[in-house]
């Protein structure tokens, strides 16, 4: 006769019992932004149905904001709600159960994260500076307290990868994330490629339709989006990687002329984040990569359609193969979709007990050297014209270890424009020729240097 072993609910949850059927979730929300106010919208909107799926009652219990004086329609919803400009005397609360971090920042909502997590109480941000620069401190005091943390909307807000990574291909091997999880910079590019307008005024389009900030520079210098790819990279290999550890460049030197080259090689520039594993010759993981930079996209890749202020996060994974996810991947709604699918979560667990699979960097790959990372370049120079400029140039690249991919000259009064794309080399010799090139007398200006995507066809 087989024995059997059966689990009451008790066991199953281990030390994370549950509240109960029925029993309400008190919400504190801290931040009362754009994505704030439309998470409370959302809350409000959806409360029935949020009830049912979580089984048990959202309570939002206090706000926390920077103004006291400043209307809020959306108040009007909770008519019992506390106001406070004191963050860190509501998480405090008895009451408190979820804490909503949508403040932005790093150094004060820290304080407030781990203040929370420390407190027994789980957490959902969308910060993204955050995790990128914390994720170690905070998912330890997170697994101390038994507690949940969550952070689907820090990536490409409403677009499902971070739980996807975290749950559905938690049993595969991530090979590559790469995508354009930055909107901003998207539209800008779009727009440069589809117009014909300068950087400059796409970039002042952008600000007149809101899909830049003021202060542009997080998004358009590439740091928004090296935070986004330090927290994939992060998840994808099981390695902390952190935003330092992010090689960041931005689209700002991008230009027409710039545009108008790719589209005549048949690629269209896009700022990617690149996570990638690197790997010895016997195919075994030496160390793992993550970079932003403008990249070269082939017009038949999937990433290269994607326009406007979209985003796009294409995986490659070893069982699963490829897969891309594409939406919305900014704005108050669909970030506070991100936000509220992880508000069910963390309430859902306070009301039936248990936690959500925690971050697990398991494997401890270091971060490559960026001059170590294999990539291709496409160098755009303006040469003297005359006989033996080219034969000249080419052995260069020989001597250097570089194999050319393509050459095309074309003829410009007394100069001639050379574009030269490489095949695939490390990033330190790459970087080399190119201050080689600069310094020859038959090199007049190397006007861009622009990497190639993986996929582009060597």
């Amino acid at each position: 006769m087989t024995s059997q072993t059966t689990h009451s609910a008790e066991g199953h949850n281990g030390n994370y019992p549950g509240k109960g059927i029925g029993q309400p979730v008190g919400v504190a929300v801290l931040g009362m932004g754009t994505v704030g106010t439309e998470v409370l919208r959302l809350i409000s909107e959806f409360s029935s149905n949020l009830e049912q799926r979580i089984g048990g009652p959202i309570d939002v219990r206090g706000v926390a904001v920077s103004d006291l004086g400043k209307r809020r329609e959306v108040l009007d919803l909770f008519p019992d709600i506390a106001l406070t400009d004191n963050a860190l005397e509501l998480i405090d609360r008895d009451d408190i159960d979820v804490v909503v971090e949508v403040i932005g920042g790093i150094e004060y909502p820290r304080q407030c994260v781990l203040a929370a997590l420390k407190a027994g109480k789980s957490v959902v941000t969308a910060n993204k500076a955050l995790i990128a620069a914390h994720a170690d401190e905070l998912s330890d005091a997170a697994n101390e307290a038994g507690v949940d943390l969550y952070y689907e909307a820090a990536v490409a807000a409403a677009i499902p990868v971070v739980g996807t990574l975290r749950r559905s291909l938690a049993g595969d091997q991530i090979q590559r994330i790469s995508g354009i999880v930055n909107g901003t910079t998207n539209y800008v590019l779009d727009a440069m490629a589809s117009t014909g307008m300068s950087y400059d005024e796409a970039l002042a389009e952008a600000t007149r339709l809101g899909y830049a900030e003021a202060d542009p520079t997080a998004d358009v210098e590439g740091h928004d989006a090296a935070s986004k790819a330090a927290i994939l990279a992060s998840m994808g290999f099981h390695s902390r990687v952190t935003y330092d550890d992010v090689h960041a460049e931005g689209i700002t030197n991008i230009t027409a002329e710039d545009i108008e080259a790719a589209k005549d090689a048949g690629f269209t520039i896009k700022l990617l984040a690149i996570c990638e594993r690197l790997f010895d010759d016997a195919g075994n993981t030496t160390s793992v990569a993550a970079r932003v930079h403008p990249t070269l996209v082939p017009n038949e890749h999937p990433l290269a359609s994607v326009d406007k202020s979209y985003n796009a996060v294409f995986v490659e994974a070893e069982a699963a193969g490829r897969l891309m996810f594409y939406g919305n991947g900014a704005g108050g709604a669909p970030t506070a979709s991100a936000v509220l699918g992880d508000l069910v979560g963390a309430a859902r667990n306070k009301i039936h007990g248990g936690r959500a699979p925690a971050d697990n960097p398991y494997a401890h790959y270091p971060v490559a050297d960026f001059g170590d990372v294999p990539t291709r370049y496409h160098i755009d120079m303006s040469v003297v014209d005359r006989a033996g400029v080219l034969a000249d140039i080419s052995r260069r690249f020989a001597d250097a270890g570089i194999s050319i991919s393509a050459v095309r000259q074309e003829e410009h009064g007394d100069a001639s424009r050379l574009i030269v794309v490489t095949h695939m080399s490390i990033e330190r010799k790459l970087a080399a020729i190119v201050e080689e090139l600069a310094t020859l007398d038959d090199v007049k200006v190397v006007n861009s240097v622009i990497r190639l995507d993986a996929d582009a066809a060597e």
